[in-house]
């Protein structure tokens, strides 16, 4: 077993290896709201056995050809990425699949009475994250990128960018207990026996959205966050 990978947070592993997430989505290791967790810690919090985690990671097949390792790419062409694809598939998948989970709950929540927690926990996901994907985008982000280009410490309105990374990252964490909850409601995204296409196409979305939002999560608090925070420290000593 190699030391370095089980001393290591589990969101340092997939920045430098985003290739390494689907190993951890597998397992229902949590690498993205709390990627700062040592991997050994993470594997004892999933009762699982290190040695054979590092093995499953070793054999990972590593970055997909159109994966960009968002580590050493400019932090303007993180955030543009970010909004154009993660912010954009959940302003197109909210809608849809808000009118599925009405369906599916019209239809079956007499013999799935759990549907009603579901779209519960849905909505307040939903009214979460709109206003947080405007905040970024309209004052975290644009600081970020003033930061990037900047030759001395900027006087932002907030005072440092260290402020409104640690809002976004508690909402992160909101979402990520949402999301574990999701999970839990739906037996992890099983679909049940008496199912109707509608019910399977609502299973079927909620696991996409899972794994999209892990992703976005990551990017944002384990690669996008330290490196504009490591700018901003740096800028103020130089």
């Amino acid at each position: 077993m190699k030391e370095l990978p089980i001393k290591t947070a589990v969101g340092s592993l997939v920045a430098n290896d985003p290739g390494l997430a689907r190993v951890f989505e597998e397992l229902r290791i949590d690498y993205c709201c709390h990627g700062d967790v040592p991997l050994s810690t993470a594997c004892e919090q999933r009762d699982l056995d290190p040695e054979e985690v590092v093995r499953l990671l070793n054999r990972s097949e590593g970055v997909p050809p159109d994966t960009r390792n968002w580590a050493v790419a400019p932090l303007s062409e993180l955030c543009d990425h970010i909004e154009q694809t993660h912010h954009a598939y959940l302003r197109k998948e909210f809608p849809r699949l808000q009118q599925l989970i009405e369906k599916v709950t019209a239809a079956h929540a007499r013999r799935h009475p759990e549907l009603s927690d579901v779209k519960t926990v849905f909505d307040s996901l939903q009214a979460e994250l709109m206003p947080h994907m405007m905040k970024e985008e309209q004052i975290l982000f644009p600081a970020i990128r003033q930061l990037e280009v900047a030759s001395e410490p900027l006087r932002l309105p907030f005072g440092t960018v260290r402020n409104p990374i640690r809002m976004m990252e508690h909402e992160h964490d909101a979402a990520g207990e949402a999301l574990a909850k999701l999970h839990d409601l739906t037996n992890g995204y099983q679909i049940p026996r008496d199912n109707c296409n509608s019910y399977a196409a609502m299973i079927k979305v909620f696991t996409e959205l899972e794994r999209d939002l892990h992703k976005h999560i990551h990017k944002e608090n384990n690669i996008l966050f330290p490196r504009a925070q490591e700018q901003e420290a740096r800028l103020t000593q130089s």
